[in-house]
C-alpha cells in the first residue's frame, strides 16, 4: 500500500523548525486524489527543501528508545533484553521472516485462546479458540501469513494535529514505511520498529520521530477468567514538544464470525460462506458488535441456529473510573472503500472517523472489520493514551455486556497484563537459574516453558496438603496442563487442539509426550512413578503403542463414595444430587467437570481448588490414548530414559515399581499384518521390472472394533474408558507387572531384528524417530537406533532380575513365542556360520535367513493368538532363566552391531570407511514365491525366500544412539570421527541430520524430495543435534561439550542476526550450509515446540545437579550428592551479554538454581574454576527449624529424605574446594 507517513512537526525537542501546514494536495487523506507519481515527486521536493534533519531525527529516536528502558552495549549495539527481561529484536519487520506464538496459558482457572504471530506488520497473524478450525482472525500457513498479516490483520490509521496547525496522517507499522537496511541512504526519517518477545506476551513499537508519535502495541491472552480473550493494548505517546490531537481507527481489518468449524469453508468456499455472515449488536451504540453466522452452514434437513459469536469491545484505559466503550467500525467498505486488497483506507480519504461512526454501516453477507474508533483525544507532550481492545468468543450475545463491564473496571487490563507475565514466570521458576549470563539464564526458563507446552506441566491434585507422592498415597493425582500437539504457522501439517476450559490441555503425539515428560519427576518428585506407569500401560500385546496421548481421565468406581463426596462439597441437596450423577456418570477431566458445574447450576460449598481436590482424591485415574494411524518404530525407545530419570530420584523405589504393581495392555483397533500379507510384488519405479515392497502393514481390525462396542454407553453414545484395555474372553482386563511388560517388549523387539541380525525391522508400516524416512518400511527397512535402545532395554531387565532375583510372569502366549525364539537361536548357534569379512552385495546366509524366518513366524503366531483376547493363562520364568536368555540375546545383538560396522554406510563421498555407526538398512528380496494373498489394491503378495542388504548414507541418529551404549573412550573416538565426517557442517560448526543425500532414490522417504539443507535433508535438526550434545556430557566429554556449546551449537550462543529469531527459542531445524541460498543459511525454522527442549532440560540437569542425585549407600540408606558439570564462564565471563560475577561474603564465585522447583541451591566456588563432575566438600542446609552442616560429598538419609519431600528445607549451600 502507499505510505501514510506524512511530514509533520519535528520532535527532537524543538531544535528544528516545524514545516508549514500542508493543506490541499499534501494535506490529509485527500493527497491520494492525485496520481501516485506526482505525490512522490512533490514529497521528494518537499523533503529536500524543508524536511526534518536526519541527524536530529536519529537523536530523537535514540532518546525515545532509552526512555523505553532499552539499553546499548559498549559497542553501541542495542542489548538483547529490556528491563522486563524480554528478548529485543530491532527492525523486526525487515529482518528474515519468522513465526512464533503466545503459549495459550491462561492459568489453571482460565480459558485460553490460541494466537500466532509473525515479524511483519502488527505481528498478530491469527488467533482463535480450540483449534485452527475456529479462528477469529483466519489461520494461514506461514508463507501466506508473512504476506497477509500487514493487510488483513491489525491496522492503525492515525490523523494527528498539532497546536501549531500542522497535521499528519500515518499508519504505524505499515510496510510502506519500513526501513531498508540494505540501502546506503539514511533511514532515520522512517520509523524505528522493535519487537519485544516475552514468555506470555509480546509487544511491538513504532517510533516515529518525524511526527512525534510512538505507537506501542501489546498482546496477551486474558488470564484466569471464565471467558477466553485476546487483549490488545495500543498506546499512543506524544513525543513531540506540543499537544497532539488524534483521531484514529485501531483494530482488525478482517474479523471472522463464529459458526462452527469454519477454517475449511473460509478457504474452499469463502464467498458462499459470506451469505451466512452478519454483525449483530447488543445495543444501538455500535460498541458491542457480535459476529456470527445466522445458522450453521450445512446442507442438511436439520438446521441449527447459531447462538455463539465473536465479540470485540474497546475502550481507553483509565486507572480511576470505569471506561466507556468506544464505537466499533465493522463495515470494511467504510474504511477501505473500493480497495478490496485492503491496501489503502480509501474510506478515510473523504471522511473523518466521526463521520464514519455517525453514518450507517452494513455487516451482512460479507467479511467485516473490527476497528475501535478514537475521535478527538488530546495528548500532552510526553503523555500517553492507551486503547484496550478485547476479542473473544461468547456462547450467547447476552454475555457480552457482562464481559464488557468486567474488562472496563479501572486498572483491570493492566493488572491482567501483570498477571499473565507472572503465570509463566511462576511456571518457569522451577528452573530459575542465576549465573553471570542472563541470556543463558533466560534460555533455561524458556526451554522449560516450551518443554512443558509440548509435554504438559505436571500438576499435583487431590491430596495436596500432605508430603506423600503418587506411589505412597492413592489420593495424590497428577494432571498435565497446557500441552498440545505442536501445530503452528510453520508446522501447518499438525492439527493442534487447545481445550477452551479450566485446566486446559490438548492431545499430543506419543513420541513427543514420552520424550518431553521424561524429567517430570526431576522437577516434581511428588509425581513418583506416575509417568513410567502411564507409558508402560500403553504397551500393547503386539509390542506397539498408540499414536496420540490424551489427558488423564477420572472416574468413580465406588458410587457410594462419589455421592458422599458430592454431599460434602455442595451447598444444597439438589446440587449434591446433580454432582453425584456427574461423578457416577462416567469419566471426566477437570475442565469438563467445571463446565458441567456451570451448565448444571451446581453450587459448591468450597472454593474451586478445594472442590476439585476433594473430588479427585477419591477418584480413580485412567490413562487415555488413541490409536491414530500406523505404528511408529521408536515409541518404546524412550522408556529407559524415563525409568532412569525416576531412579535418579527414587533409587529405593525400583523393586516396588517393577514388581509390585499391575498395568493394563492398550487395545488398538489396528492389527499388524503378517509378512505373507504385506510383502507385495510391485513394478519397479522405472516400470522395467518387479520388486517386493512391504506395504499396507496394518489394517483396521473390525473384530477389535466390535469388541470395543461392548463398552459403548447406551445413554451418552460414548465409548467408556474400559474399551481401550485388552481383556480375556471372560471380560477381565489382563494385567502384568512393569518388569513383565518390559520383558515382553524386549522379547518382541528381539524377534523383530532383520535377517542379518543388525537393525530392528520397521514392520509396522512406520519408521522410527526420523519419520521423514517414510519410505523405509516399504523397502523392508530396519533401524540400528532401535537396536541400540533394545540393548539398553534388555540390559536393564537383566539388571533388575539379577538384583532382586524374582520371577517374571508373562502371558502364556508370549511364553510360547519365547521358547520358539530360543529354540531357533540354538539351531543358529549350532550351525556355526562362517561369515565373510566383506558383506557387500551378498545374500543373507541360509542359516541366518532361516533363523529370521522362524523368529518372525513365531512373532506372527504369537500376535495372532492374542489378537483379540488373552487366554488369561500365564507362564513364569525364573530370574535365572530370564538372565540366561537375555545374556544369549545380548550376545546376538552385539554380533549384529559388529556386523553393522562391516556393512557400514554408502553415500555421496562416503565409501563406508568412516567407522561411524550406520543408522538404517533395507533389504532387497531377491527370490520369492507368490502365496495367494492380495494387497489392498489387488497386487499379489509373496513369501520371501532370500534377500540381501542395502546401505544408506550417514545419519546423525546412528552415532547418537550408539553412544548411549558405550564408554567414554569409545564415545571420544566416535566424536572425533563424526567431526571429520560428512555429518559436520564446517561452515556453521554444527552437525547435519544426515550426510549428503545426493544420488539417493526417492523411495527412501520424503526428505530426499526436499532441497539440501532444508527440513530433514542434510539440515541442522536441532533435536537430534541436542541429543548428540547430551551424549557428550553424559559420557564425560566435558571439554568437547562446552566447546560445542559456546561455539554456537546450542542456544543462546548463536548470532541473533543469523538465527533470525529469539535466541531463547528453539527451532526444529536450521538451514545448513548445504542450502542453495546462502542468505538463508543459519536461520531457524519451525518454532519452539521442538523435542530439543527435552534434551536441553536433560543437559541442564546434568550441568547443575549431575548424575545420580540420589543413591543408596552400602547399607541401602538413601543419600544425596551434587556432581555438577559447570564451566568457568558461568561464574565469570567477558562476554558482552555477561554481568559481573556474583560473590558470596567470603569472595567466592557463586551460581544459583532451583532444586525441584522449590529449594534454592547456591554453589560456592573459590576462583570460579570449572567444576567438571566435582562434588561439594560440605553443605549448609537451612531448615525451618535450624541449620544442618554436612561434611563430605554426601547428604545423609534423614536430611536427604526431607530434601526429596521438599519438606522443611528452605535453602542449600554447597561448598567446593
Amino acid at each position: 500500500m502507499s505510505s501514510y507517513q506524512k511530514n509533520g512537526e519535528v520532535t527532537n525537542g524543538g531544535g528544528s523548525t516545524p514545516p508549514p501546514s500542508n493543506g490541499g494536495l499534501l494535506g490529509g487523506w485527500k493527497k491520494y486524489a492525485v496520481g501516485a507519481a506526482l505525490v512522490a515527486i512533490l514529497a521528494t521536493v518537499y523533503m529536500v527543501e524543508s524536511g526534518p534533519n536526519p541527524k536530529a531525527t536519529k537523536e530523537a529516536i535514540e532518546k525515545e528508545m532509552t526512555a523505553s528502558d532499552l539499553t546499548f552495549d559498549k559497542n553501541g549495539k542495542l542489548k538483547l533484553f529490556d528491563s522486563l527481561n524480554r528478548f529485543v529484536l530491532e527492525d523486526y519487520d525487515v529482518k528474515s521472516t519468522f513465526s512464533s506464538m503466545l503459549p495459550a496459558i491462561a492459568g489453571y482457572f482460565g480459558k485460553p485462546v490460541w494466537a500466532f504471530y509473525v515479524n511483519r506488520g502488527q505481528a498478530m497473524a491469527t488467533f482463535g479458540t480450540e483449534s485452527k478450525d475456529y479462528p477469529i482472525l483466519e489461520f494461514n500457513s506461514a508463507n501466506k501469513a508473512y504476506q497477509l498479516t500487514p493487510y488483513v490483520g491489525f491496522r492503525t490509521f492515525v490523523r494527528g494535529t498539532r497546536g501549531s496547525g500542522s497535521s499528519f496522517e500515518t499508519e504505524p507499522f505499515s510496510p510502506e514505511t519500513s526501513r531498508n537496511l540494505a540501502s546506503e541512504k539514511d533511514q532515520n526519517l522512517k520509523p524505528k520498529r522493535i519487537l519485544y518477545v516475552g514468555t506470555n506476551e509480546f509487544e511491538i513499537a513504532d517510533i516515529d520521530a518525524v511526527n512525534g508519535l510512538t505507537t506501542n502495541v501489546q498482546y496477551y491472552i486474558l488470564p484466569e477468567e471464565d471467558f477466553g480473550a485476546l487483549v490488545r493494548r495500543t498506546k499512543f505517546t506524544n513525543t513531540g514538544s506540543s499537544p497532539l490531537k488524534l483521531e484514529a481507527l485501531d483494530g482488525l481489518a478482517k474479523m471472522e464470525p463464529y459458526g462452527g468449524a469454519l477454517d475449511w469453508g473460509l478457504k474452499e468456499m469463502g464467498r458462499t460462506l459470506e451469505g451466512w455472515m452478519g454483525v449483530y449488536h447488543v445495543n444501538d451504540k455500535l460498541t458491542m458488535p457480535f459476529y456470527k453466522l445466522s445458522t450453521e452452514p450445512t446442507d442438511s434437513a436439520s438446521v441449527k441456529i447459531e447462538e455463539a459469536g465473536h465479540y470485540c469491545v474497546s475502550f481507553i484505559e483509565d486507572d480511576t473510573v470505569q471506561s466507556d466503550l468506544l464505537p466499533i467500525v465493522f463495515d470494511t467498505t467504510k474504511v477501505f472503500g473500493g480497495d478490496t486488497s485492503l491496501g489503502e483506507p480509501r474510506g478515510l480519504f473523504t471522511s473523518s472517523v466521526g463521520e464514519i461512526v455517525a453514518n450507517p454501516q452494513y455487516g451482512w453477507a460479507k467479511t467485516s472489520s473490527a476497528f475501535a474508533a478514537i475521535d478527538g483525544i488530546e495528548i500532552q507532550p510526553g503523555e500517553s493514551v492507551t486503547v484496550a481492545t478485547v476479542f473473544g468468543k461468547a456462547d450467547h450475545e447476552e454475555q457480552v455486556p457482562t464481559i464488557a463491564s468486567r474488562v472496563t473496571v479501572p486498572g483491570y487490563i493492566k493488572k491482567k497484563y501483570e498477571r499473565t507475565r507472572a503465570i509463566t514466570n511462576d511456571l518457569s521458576a522451577s528452573v530459575e537459574t542465576t549465573t553471570v549470563n542472563p541470556l543463558f539464564d533466560g534460555t533455561v526458563r524458556q526451554m522449560y516453558l516450551d518443554n512443558g507446552l509440548r509435554g504438559g506441566f505436571p500438576t499435583i491434585l487431590g491430596n495436596v496438603d500432605n508430603d506423600l507422592n503418587y506411589d505412597e498415597d492413592e489420593g495424590v493425582k497428577v494432571y498435565h496442563t497446557f500441552s498440545r500437539i505442536h501445530g503452528d504457522l510453520e508446522r501447518d501439517y499438525n492439527a493442534f487442539h487447545i481445550a477452551p476450559t479450566f485446566f486446559s490441555q490438548g492431545p499430543g503425539n506419543y513420541r513427543d509426550i514420552a520424550q518431553n515428560r521424561r524429567n517430570d519427576v526431576t522437577f516434581n518428585p511428588r509425581m513418583g512413578s506416575f509417568d513410567v506407569k502411564q507409558f508402560l500401560s500403553y504397551i500393547q500385546a503386539d509390542g506397539y503403542e498408540p499414536l496420540t496421548v490424551e489427558a488423564m481421565v477420572y472416574l468413580y468406581e465406588d458410587h457410594d463414595l462419589a455421592r458422599e463426596v458430592a454431599n460434602k462439597i455442595t451447598n444444597d441437596a439438589k446440587s449434591a444430587e446433580v454432582l453425584g450423577n456427574v461423578l457416577t456418570g462416567g469419566a471426566f477431566r477437570p475442565g469438563q467437570l467445571f463446565a458441567l458445574v456451570e451448565q448444571l447450576n451446581i453450587h459448591p460449598s468450597v472454593n474451586r481448588e478445594d472442590f476439585l481436590n476433594a473430588i479427585l482424591a477419591g477418584a480413580t485415574d485412567r490413562a487415555m490414548a488413541v490409536y491414530g494411524q500406523g505404528y511408529w518404530a521408536d515409541h518404546w525407545d524412550y522408556y529407559i530414559d524415563m525409568i532412569d530419570a525416576y531412579l535418579e530420584i527414587y533409587p529405593d523405589g525400583e523393586e516396588d515399581l517393577m514388581y509390585d504393581s499391575e498395568l493394563f495392555y492398550f487395545f488398538s483397533t489396528a492389527t499388524v499384518k503378517p509378512r505373507a500379507q504385506k510383502y507385495v510384488l510391485t513394478l519397479t519405479y522405472d516400470a522395467k521390472g518387479h520388486h517386493v515392497q512391504q506395504l499396507d502393514s496394518t489394517f483396521f481390525d473390525q473384530g477389535k472394533a466390535t469388541e470395543q462396542e461392548n463398552f459403548r454407553n447406551a445413554n451418552t453414545g460414548i465409548l467408556s474408558t474400559e474399551a481401550i484395555w485388552q481383556r480375556t474372553k471372560e471380560g477381565v482386563p489382563f494385567t502384568s507387572s512393569p518388569i513383565a511388560k518390559l520383558f515382553l517388549l524386549g522379547s518382541i523387539k528381539y524377534a523383530m531384528r532383520d535377517a542379518w541380525g543388525m537393525g530392528v525391522e520397521y514392520e509396522g508400516g512406520r519408521p522410527g524417530w526420523l519419520d521423514s524416512m517414510n519410505g523405509l518400511p516399504g523397502m523392508v527397512g530396519s533401524g540400528m537406533p532401535e537396536t541400540y535402545e533394545l540393548k539398553l532395554l534388555l540390559q536393564y531387565v537383566k539388571k533388575v532380575v539379577s538384583t532382586y532375583k524374582r520371577d517374571i510372569v508373562v502371558p502364556a502366549e508370549l511364553g510360547i513365542m519365547i521358547n520358539k525364539v530360543n529354540d531357533a537361536l540354538e539351531t543358529l548357534v549350532a550351525a556355526k556360520v562362517s561369515e565373510p569379512e566383506d558383506l557387500d552385495d551378498i545374500e543373507v546366509p541360509q542359516p541366518f535367513f532361516d533363523y529370521w524366518n522362524t523368529t518372525a513366524s513365531a512373532r506372527e503366531e504369537y500376535r495372532a493368538s492374542c489378537e483379540y483376547y488373552f487366554s488369561g493363562k500365564t507362564t513364569t520364568f525364573t530370574a535365572h532363566e530370564v538372565k540366561t536368555m537375555i545374556s544369549n540375546w545380548l550376545e546376538q545383538i552385539d554380533l549384529g552391531i559388529e556386523r553393522s560396522f562391516k556393512v557400514a554406510t554408502k553415500g555421496y563421498g562416503d565409501d563406508g570407511s568412516s567407522g561411524i555407526p550406520a543408522s538404517f538398512f533395507a533389504f532387497d528380496i531377491t527370490k520369492w514365491e507368490i502365496n495367494g494373498y492380495k494387497s489392498d489394491v489387488g497386487l499379489p503378495c509373496v513369501n520371501a525366500l532370500s534377500m540381501k542388504v542395502r546401505k544408506f548414507p550417514l545419519f546423525l541418529e546412528g552415532p547418537v544412539r550408539y553412544m548411549k551404549t558405550v564408554d567414554k573412550d569409545t564415545s571420544l573416538d566416535i566424536y572425533n570421527r563424526v567431526m571429520d565426517s560428512g555429518l559436520r557442517d564446517t561452515v556453521l560448526q554444527m552437525y547435519f541430520l544426515s550426510a549428503s543425500l545426493k544420488g539417493q532414490t526417492y523411495d527412501m522417504g520424503r526428505q530426499v524430495s526436499f532441497a539440501p539443507g532444508w527440513l530433514e535433508n542434510q539440515s541442522i535438526w536441532m533435536h537430534m543435534s541436542y541429543k548428540y550434545y547430551l551424549q557428550l556430557i553424559r559420557n564425560g566429554l566435558y571439554e568437547q561439550f562446552f566447546a560445542e556449546y559456546k561455539g554456537g551449537g546450542i542456544l543462546p550462543f548463536m548470532d541473533p542476526d543469523v538465527y533470525g529469531r529469539s535466541l531463547m527459542e528453539c527451532s526444529s531445524f536450521i538451514a545448513s550450509s548445504a542450502f542453495p541460498d546462502p542468505s538463508i543459511v543459519g536461520e531457524g525454522f519451525l518454532p519452539r515446540l521442538s523435542g530439543s527442549t527435552a534434551e536441553f532440560m536433560d543437559i541442564w540437569k546434568n550441568m547443575f545437579m549431575g548424575k545420580n542425585l540420589f543413591s543408596l549407600d552400602k547399607d541401602g540408606n538413601l543419600q544425596m550428592k551434587f556432581t555438577p558439570v559447570l564451566p568457568s564462564w558461568l561464574f565469570e565471563d567477558d562476554d558482552t551479554n555477561a554481568v559481573d560475577p556474583i560473590f558470596d561474603d567470603n569472595g567466592n564465585h557463586t551460581v544459583k538454581f532451583k532444586l525441584f522447583g522449590s529449594i534454592p541451591v547456591t554453589y560456592h566456588n573459590p576462583g570460579g574454576k570449572s567444576l567438571y563432575a566435582v562434588s561439594p566438600s560440605s553443605y549448609k542446609i537451612t531448615k525451618l527449624d535450624g541449620t544442618v552442616m554436612v561434611d563430605g560429598p554426601y547428604v545423609p538419609a534423614d536430611t536427604a529424605i526431607l530434601i526429596r519431600k521438599m519438606k522443611m528445607i528452605t535453602s542449600i549451600d554447597a561448598y567446593f574446594d
